[in-house]
C-alpha cells in the first residue's frame, strides 16, 4: 500500500532507503504500531535493530520495504501525543524519523498512563520536545511550535488542533479503513498476517520472508 511523498520517511528499505534500477520490485512490510504499547516495542525492536542487519546480509538492496504505519490507542491517552511528536520531528528532520521512533519505544514507559497521570498535556509535550533534542540534536522550540495549541483570538473555545494533527488524522484514517485495531499489525504485500507475533526472533522472521522471497 502506497503512502503519501510527505510521509516518505516512514519507509526504510533493506540495504538502501533507496532501491536501485537493477532492484527487484521490494517486497512491502506495514507495521501497525503504537509507541506506548509494550508489544510494538518488542516488535520494533525486532525488525529495526536485528532483522534489518540480517536482511541486508542476505538480499539485495530493496528486496524489503518496511513501512512504520502509526496507531493511536485511544485507551492509552498519551498515545495521541506521543504520535504527534514523531510526526513533529519527522516534518523538522524526515531523517531522524525511525531514530527517534526507537529513541520513544525505549523510553516508552515514560508515557504509561501512570507516568502521565498528574502532568497536564503541555508538560508531555514539553517532555517529548526535550527527549527529541537531548537524544537526536532536533530544536525543542521547533517541536513544540509545532504541537502547541494556539490560543484563542476571539476569545471562543476552538477544537482544531495542533499543526501536527491533520498529518495524524491521516494515519487514522487508514488504518481504521484497513480494519486494523490490535497493535503490533503486520501485513506483507498488502495482506494482513496474524500469525506474526511481537514475540518472533530473528530466526522466525527471516525463515518467514524467506518464503515470501522465494514465491516471487
Amino acid at each position: 500500500m502506497s503512502i503519501q511523498p510527505r510521509f516518505l520517511a516512514h519507509k526504510l528499505a533493506t540495504s538502501s532507503l533507496i532501491s536501485t534500477a537493477s532492484s527487484p520490485t521490494p517486497h512491502v512490510v506495514d507495521l501497525y504500531l503504537d509507541y506506548v504499547c509494550p508489544y510494538s516495542g518488542r516488535l520494533f525492536n525486532t525488525v529495526y535493530n536485528s532483522l534489518l542487519k540480517e536482511l541486508e546480509k542476505k538480499y539485495p538492496p530493496g528486496a524489503f520495504t518496511f513501512v512504520f504505519r502509526q496507531v493511536v490507542q485511544p485507551w492509552h491517552p498519551s498515545s495521541t501525543l506521543v504520535h504527534e511528536a514523531a510526526l513533529a520531528v519527522e516534518k523538522l528532520d524526515p531523517s531522524k524519523f525511525f531514530e527517534f521512533s526507537n529513541v520513544l519505544f525505549k523510553h516508552a514507559s515514560e508515557y504509561y498512563d501512570t507516568a502521565v497521570y498528574n502532568e497536564t498535556r503541555a508538560q508531555t509535550y514539553d517532555r517529548l520536545a526535550t527527549l527529541a533534542s537531548v537524544s537526536l540534536g532536533v530544536n525543542k522550540d521547533e517541536v513544540l511550535k509545532l504541537l502547541a495549541i494556539a490560543p484563542s483570538e476571539d476569545g471562543a473555545e476552538h477544537n482544531s488542533g495542533n499543526e501536527i494533527t491533520v498529518d495524524l488524522k491521516l494515519f487514522v484514517r487508514q488504518h481504521r479503513q484497513n480494519s486494523v485495531h490490535v497493535t503490533p499489525t503486520v501485513a506483507v504485500d498488502g495482506i494482513i498476517n496474524n500469525d506474526i507475533s511481537s514475540g518472533w526472533q530473528v530466526e522466525q522472521w527471516l525463515e518467514y520472508l524467506q518464503g515470501v522471497h522465494d514465491k516471487k
